[in-house]
């Protein structure tokens, strides 16, 4: 990315605020990366913990295979799942409050003994399976996040700093060089009036 200037004092001191501005955000924006990438790995963690111990009630529950033929599924439904937000290094992510099931009326008396237990490993299983979604979804939020940031470090420290310290010195140069052509001449105009002055007086 070219930075575009002038030669002169004016756009030296705006390249020397913009670069003031960047090195003073480089430091936050690389904590924030690194505590985006923390909390990335976080939500990874959780939400394949969330998956081994779905698969592990499922394996568990595997010896009931005949008696789920036998359970209604519909009988449990997932009403409302309530949840609240809150804001990790900048980024709002969804947090699980509640989850409200449903459960349609059923007879003990004409379904066997074991219904009650069979509604309850239900909930616990979609429970697990919602909140394995809420941690996905936050790694998803979070890894965008993430990404954005990194970009925005590299852009700062490979492109855009550089660039401001060229410019800078390219200008520094250049009224450097105007300052002293500037004093060559003024040099040589009072050379030539003295050699004048001294030409007159013989």
């Amino acid at each position: 990315m070219a930075i575009k200037f002038q030669y002169n004092k004016t756009a030296l001191q705006e390249l020397n605020r913009q670069l003031r501005i960047r090195k003073k955000a480089l430091p936050t924006l690389k904590n924030k990366e690194a505590a985006l990438r923390i909390e990335v790995k976080r939500a990874r963690d959780e939400a394949t913990a969330r998956e081994t111990a779905l698969a592990s009630r499922m394996a568990h529950y595997e010896v009931m295979v005949r008696l789920w033929e036998e359970f209604d599924p519909s009988l449990v439904k997932v009403e409302k799942v309530e949840m609240t937000s809150r804001k990790i290094a900048g980024v709002h992510i969804p947090v699980l409050s509640q989850i409200n099931f449903k459960l349609a009326p059923f007879s003990l008396l004409n379904n066997p003994h074991w219904y009650a237990e069979g509604v309850s490993i239900l909930k616990e299983l979609a429970l697990i399976a919602i909140e394995k979604k809420f941690y996905l979804r936050t790694m998803q939020l979070l890894d965008r996040a993430r990404k954005k940031t990194t970009q925005k470090v590299n852009l700062y420290e490979k492109v855009q700093i550089p660039g401001y310290e060229m410019a800078i010195l390219k200008i520094k140069r250049f009224l450097e060089d105007e300052e002293n052509l500037a004093k060559s001449a003024q040099k040589i105009v009072k050379n030539r009036l003295s050699a004048e002055a001294n030409d007159n007086a013989v």
